[in-house]
């Protein structure tokens, strides 16, 4: 057991709805309710919800898990009650090691102190002594990319500011455990690919790394396990493709607008043939999916919609005649039921992509079905980072 860093079992946390005291009157009474209340670990009072449920899960060394869900999961109530700002009602935490969490873009700074002072401030909460601080300074201050600002008062700083600083800090310290929630987002992208990176190098050192975040490109090139947390329970836990997948199919939506129309059994290959969801830039993808229309197909358009995740950019809006598909005697006059392949280059740079599908109906000018996130996969491409598509350029002398 040396090698496990975190250790989640079986914790439950709770809270009430609408919790504030506006005045001594309503503080005392509420007060002596939760020291004579006996059970109030255990059941639900007033008002209350769970907003964790018999949650487990362990972290080890050199590991970086996921975890991700809707808003009001309940994934930075784990990261609170891991770096001790909040207690579980029922359940156990055992942390072993110094742990280094970034979970809100203030925290831990105080808004009248410059930047160097916060750096010193919040150093000293993570668990780093003055030497410490002073040694690993210099090298804070540049990744953070804020050197011209940090004898400013912080309360002066955008919120990227805030979280390109916090986020220095945080990885500077030589943490045990590093915990880190979304704040990363309100950063622009290159310091987005400097903390994922510095998160990779951690990683390698085998320092164990919880993060949080809707951005699941990010997800997918750091960590290798993830789970899926809805409703305060895990829906769904184990590798990182297995989870997006399930995430983004819990999503799904579909409009059907004519019964005599349907796709179903939609599924992704390789060139091999290869059942695969993960693609090199460049690389040939193979959709195959059963079709049935109720009308003579040459009526018809298969619309193809591609979306990058991270930011809903649309890579790919392309309608398909029905046409092409003939039957055996080449008659296009028919309706249809049959195994249909729709093959792509996939010229797109990294990040993980969903498919969209959708039938049109020409004469009636009118979509007769449409399934949205019906697949997803991804791009594996080690080089670029911003963009989308992917022009196989050559560089030669000549």
């Amino acid at each position: 057991m040396n090698d496990v860093a975190l250790d989640f079992n079986q914790v439950w946390k709770k809270f009430k709805m609408g919790e504030r005291y506006d005045s001594l009157r309503d503080l005392i009474p509420g007060m002596a309710k939760r020291i004579f209340s006996r059970n109030n670990q255990i059941e639900l009072g007033e008002r209350e919800f769970w907003a964790l449920k018999d949650v487990s899960f362990q972290v080890k060394r050199g590991e970086a898990i996921g975890i991700i869900g809707p808003n009001g999961a309940g994934k930075s109530t784990i990261l609170k009650l891991l770096s001790g700002i909040l207690r579980p009602n029922k359940g156990e935490i055992k942390v072993n090691g110094r742990l280094s969490a970034l979970i809100e873009v203030s925290a831990g700074f105080h808004p009248d102190l410059t930047g160097r002072e916060n750096v010193y401030l919040n150093g000293s909460i993570l668990g780093m002594k003055r030497k410490e601080i002073d040694k690993r300074l210099d090298e804070i201050v540049e990744f953070s990319g804020i050197s011209e600002f940090i004898d400013t008062p912080v309360k002066r700083y955008s919120s990227g500011m805030h979280a390109r600083l916090g986020f220095s800090v945080a990885a500077h310290i030589n943490p045990d455990i590093l915990v880190v929630d979304e704040v990363l987002s309100v950063g622009d992208l290159q310091f987005q690919k400097k903390c994922i990176d510095k998160m990779l190098s951690l990683k390698k050192r085998g320092v164990p790394i919880v993060f949080v975040s809707h951005n699941l490109q990010s997800i997918q090139m750091l960590c290798n396990r993830a789970f899926f947390l809805k409703n305060g329970q895990i829906f769904k836990n184990g590798d990182v493709s297995d989870v997006l997948n399930e995430y983004l199919f819990s999503g799904q939506a579909t409009t059907k607008f004519d019964n005599g129309v349907i796709i179903s059994n939609t599924a992704c290959f390789n060139y091999y043939g290869e059942r695969s969801n993960v693609f090199q830039a460049g690389e040939k993808a193979i959709i195959k999916f059963n079709l049935k229309v109720n009308k003579p197909i040459n009526e018809y358009l298969l619309g193809f919609l591609i979306r990058r995740t991270s930011d809903g950019f649309l890579a790919c809006d392309y309608n398909l005649p029905l046409s092409s598909i003939e039957d055996e005697n080449n008659n296009i006059n028919i309706s249809l039921e049959k195994n249909v392949r729709l093959d792509f280059q996939v010229n797109l740079l990294k990040g993980l992509y969903t498919v969209s599908l959708h039938i049109y109906h020409n004469p009636s000018q009118r979509h007769v079905y449409w399934v949205s996130n019906i697949l997803h996969f991804s791009v594996e491409e080690r080089i670029s980072w911003e963009g989308v598509s992917y022009l196989n350029p050559e560089l030669c002398s000549e």
